[in-house]
C-alpha cells in the first residue's frame, strides 16, 4: 500500500480518515530540546514529520536562566525553547499538542495513539520522552502539592512572595531555583543530603554571597507538615530531629527517565531505566531511534546543549537509513 504525504504543516488540518491513508517518515514524541532539534534536522533533510508533546520545550521551559547555552550569555529556558520552536515551524514542522498514550508496531511501520484520540502512522519512530520529577516519596507529599509543594520553581516561586520557603537538593537545579526563589521569598533555605552538594562552583558562588538563602546538610527529611496547606519542614541532622518553619517547599531532587511506552515496545533499558541508544541514537528495536535525557547518550549528561545534540544525530541517523540506503 502507498502513501502521500501531506504538505508541511497541513497533517493537523486533515480528519482522522485522511490521517490514515498515509505514513509519514517519522513522529517524533516529545516536544523539549531534543524533539525540536530532531524536527529542525528532519525538515532539513525533507523526512515527512511531525512532533507530538504535551509541552512545547519540555521541562526546558522551567529552567529560569539559562547561561551555558552557547550563543546565549543568559536566557530564560522558556524563551530559549521558544526560539527553538519557531525555527521547528519555520522550516515546516507540524508540533500536536498532545500526549502519545501508546505506540504499535505494524507491517509498514508504526501507529501513535493520542490521548486526544488521534492515530498516526509512520515508518520511524523518535523517543525524546524527557524526564519526570522526582518525588520525596512522603507521606504528606501529594497531599500538600499546588498547597505549598511544588516540582518547578520558574512555575510558582511568584506564590511566595515575602514568605519563607525551603529547597530540597543541592544540584544544579535546586541551585537555580533557590536563587530564583530568593527574588520572591523573604528566606530561602536550601536543604541537601551529606555528601549532596554537587551544583557548578558558578551557582555555588551565587548562592554563599546571597543574604536571603541559608545552606543546611541533613541526613534525612522525614515530613512535611501542616493543617490545610505546608507550613513546616522536618529533617534530621546528625545532632537529631529540626524542624523549619516554611510556607513553601520545592523539590529539586533530579528526575526519572518517562519509558512507559519504549517499555512496551520491548526497547532495551539500564539498570536505571535509561533508553539504551548507540552511537547513532538507534534502540534495539529495528526503527525506533531515542534522543535527550531520556537516553544512555552523551555520558547522561543532562543538558539542553545534549539533547539537542542527540536529536540532531538521530534525525541524520534516520535521514541515511530511509532516504540515502535507497538510493
Amino acid at each position: 500500500m502507498g502513501f502521500d504525504y501531506p504538505p508541511a504543516g497541513e497533517a493537523g488540518k486533515l480528519d482522522q480518515l485522511e490521517i490514515r491513508n498515509f505514513m509519514y517518515d517519522l513522529i517524533i514524541i516529545g516536544s523539549g530540546p531534543a524533539g525540536l532539534a530532531a524536527s529542525i534536522y528532519a525538515s532539513r533533510y525533507k523526512l515527512s514529520h511531525i512532533v507530538i508533546g504535551e509541552e512545547t520545550g519540555g521541562q526546558a521551559v522551567n529552567a529560569w536562566q539559562v547561561e551555558n547555552y552557547p550563543g546565549f550569555e543568559k536566557i530564560a529556558g522558556r524563551e530559549l525553547m521558544e526560539k527553538f520552536k519557531s525555527q521547528a515551524e519555520k522550516l515546516g514542522a507540524e508540533i500536536v499538542l498532545d500526549s502519545a498514550s501508546k505506540v504499535e508496531k505494524g507491517g509498514n511501520g508504526f501507529s501513535v495513539h493520542t490521548a486526544g484520540g488521534k492515530i498516526h502512522e509512520a515508518k520511524s519512530v523518535l523517543l525524546a520522552l524527557g524526564m519526570k520529577p522526582r518525588k520525596l516519596n512522603l507521606p504528606n507529599e501529594d497531599k500538600f502539592i499546588g498547597k505549598g509543594v511544588s516540582y518547578c520553581a520558574t512555575c510558582d516561586a511568584a506564590f511566595f512572595r515575602g514568605k519563607s520557603v525551603a529547597i530540597i537538593g543541592g544540584g544544579d537545579a535546586a541551585g537555580t531555583a533557590a536563587l530564583h526563589v530568593s527574588e520572591f521569598a523573604d528566606k530561602v533555605y536550601m536543604v541537601y543530603m551529606e555528601n549532596g552538594l554537587v551544583m557548578e562552583p558558578t551557582w555555588k558562588e551565587q548562592i554563599e554571597k546571597n543574604p536571603k538563602i541559608e545552606l543546611i546538610c541533613c541526613t534525612k527529611i522525614t515530613e512535611i507538615i501542616g493543617e490545610n496547606a505546608v507550613s513546616g519542614l522536618k529533617y534530621e541532622n546528625k545532632e537529631g530531629g529540626r524542624e523549619l518553619a516554611v510556607q513553601g517547599v520545592f523539590v529539586e531532587i533530579g528526575s526519572t527517565p518517562g519509558v512507559v511506552i519504549a517499555q512496551n515496545l520491548g526497547v532495551n533499558l539500564d539498570e536505571q531505566n535509561y533508553v539504551v541508544v548507540d552511537a547513532t541514537q538507534a534502540t534495539n528495536v529495528e526503527n525506533i531511534y531515542a534522543a535527550g535525557d531520556v537516553t544512555t547518550g552523551s555520558n547522561k549528561f543532562r543538558q539542553i546543549i545534549t539533547a539537542a545534540a542527540e536529536g540532531a544525530v538521530a534525525a541524520g541517523s534516520l535521514y541515511r537509513k530511509l532516504k540515502l540506503s535507497k538510493k
